[in-house]
């Protein structure tokens, strides 16, 4: 799944956010299923996985072994805050209060596809991060992709 799109949505006083159309038709076939919401790694965001690609994701972190501290470490803080989420009749998704407070969303927020799963941002703070004067995007771009041919990124 390779998600589409930025958008901007307006969270309600409970934390109910009405999913773009856009982003409702690309998820259609996973809509049933629900979704995992949960603090990001690096950011101040959230992350919104649908549940085929949480799956996967969570194959890969069950082949660690969990006598070793750090990668306990790592699972107890990669999963902590996680939740199920589904989408309501009216086609919203609820954000739990407690994951609000971490990514600091308030009313106004971002959905930004980030290839298979999509980042929950406050709006100021997506903002903020987009236009980091800090962050030298060309640089950035070569760093991680310059180094490939077009045969060997797949």
């Amino acid at each position: 799944m390779n998600l589409i799109g930025v958008y901007e949505c307006k969270a309600d006083a409970k934390g109910r956010v009405l999913l773009p159309a856009a982003f409702k038709k690309q998820l259609l076939p996973a809509i049933e299923e629900g979704f995992i919401l949960k603090r990001s790694v690096f950011q101040k965001c959230l992350e919104l996985y649908p549940m085929t690609t949480w799956n996967e994701t969570m194959s890969k972190v069950n082949k660690l072994n969990r006598f070793v501290k750090k990668n306990n470490d790592f699972i107890r803080m990669f999963t902590a805050g996680v939740k199920l989420v589904e989408m309501d009749g009216n086609g919203r998704l609820l954000i739990p209060k407690d994951l609000q407070g971490f990514a600091g969303i308030s009313n106004e927020i971002v959905l930004s596809a980030s290839v298979n799963m999509i980042e929950v941002w406050d709006k100021a703070a997506y903002e903020a991060i987009i236009n980091d004067p800090g962050t030298d995007f060309s640089a950035l771009a070569e760093d991680v992709m310059g180094g490939f041919d077009d045969d060997s990124i797949s």
